[in-house]
């Protein structure tokens, strides 16, 4: 990774930060200045794909419009060992001076309000270890790290005890990236704009921890638009000021070009939104989710598996039908 100097870390900082963040990071701490653009991983499950199938009439747009685009990879308990698994990872993006997107999904009863993403580590012990692992894989080296999608949006079918439990693993999740990846910006997921009203979700977030991350994520796997997700973001911004600072967030915008129709679950007519970059109404826009994999056996994605890639899925959410 590039070292940026002191002042030139200092100038690049304050024009990529946006005012809600009260006591930016140091300087060193930026990951943005120390790469040169996001990495784009060439065995993403698009990548693959079209790799696999060169003959298939959609490889070539498939490959173009999103396997060649910069995208978060998803780790959790399918990942192995997850100290090698992130850090080869981190380390091929490291090599090419990039900045790589990973989202974390381990938490003991993922999803459990859900119903299509089950699983996650089998303990809040497991928890505690498996992410410590995650943050000392990538050490020094820059990265992006949105942390466990869902965690605070559902609370419905959880006791008190389990929501402490969950606030507490979040907490401690996030001492281990400041103390153990002093390079990587973390993002606790804040659900998104259609979901918890947001003095409810900043509530959340504190009680969470965000005060210790760097930021906050919205609309991971959803559908809302940029615009809806800038405002709620802003919003939720401002009530966390309640507590004695904010933060800025980051949008998922991989799937959200035609908006939302109020299904959440391989909805049918959704399109790519703005690939990744800096700024665009958020501190970045980024492809969190991988266009074309499935959220689960439902919608136009009934007989698959959350997680599974669905090429005529993703071929049509490059033209939006």
């Amino acid at each position: 990774m590039r070292r940026p100097t002191l002042t030139g870390a200092l100038a690049t900082l304050a024009m990529l930060v946006p005012a809600v963040l009260l006591g930016a990071p140091a300087a060193h701490a930026d990951p943005i200045s120390q790469t040169s653009g996001f990495y784009v991983n060439p065995n993403s499950s698009p990548a693959a794909w079209a790799a696999a199938n060169p003959g298939d009439g959609r490889a070539a747009a498939i490959r173009t419009s999103i396997a060649q685009k910069p995208m978060a990879s998803w780790f959790g308990n399918w990942s192995g060992d997850i100290n090698g698994a992130v850090g080869r990872y981190v380390g091929a993006a490291d090599a090419v001076d990039k900045l790589p997107l990973l989202v974390a999904y381990n938490l003991p009863g993922r999803d459990a309000c859900g119903g299509h993403s089950g699983g996650g580590a089998g303990s809040v012990a497991a928890y505690d270890s498996w992410i410590a692992s995650f943050a000392a894989a990538i050490g020094n080296r820059p990265a992006v790290v949105i942390l466990e999608p869902d965690s605070l949006g559902d609370f419905n079918c959880m006791s008190q005890t389990q929501i402490n439990e969950r606030a507490g693993m979040l907490s401690r999740a996030l001492g281990q990236f400041r103390s153990k990846a002093p390079h990587t910006w973390a993002y606790l997921d804040a659900g998104n704009s259609g979901w918890v009203d947001a003095a409810t979700m900043a509530q959340r977030l504190n009680t969470a921890g965000v005060s210790g991350a760097h930021g906050f994520a919205l609309n991971v796997s959803n559908y809302f638009t940029t615009g809806e997700n800038s405002n709620y973001g802003n919003r939720v911004a401002n009530e966390l000021r309640r507590f004695g600072y904010s933060k800025p967030f980051v949008i998922d915008t991989s799937r959200n070009g035609n908006g939302s129709n109020g299904q959440w679950c391989n909805p049918s007519g959704r399109r790519l939104g703005t690939p990744t970059q800096m700024g665009g109404g958020a501190e970045m826009l980024l492809w969190l989710k991988t266009p074309g994999e499935s959220d689960g056996n439902c919608g136009v994605g009934g007989g698959s598996s959350a997680g599974q890639f669905l090429p005529e899925v993703a071929y049509k959410m490059i033209y939006g039908y």
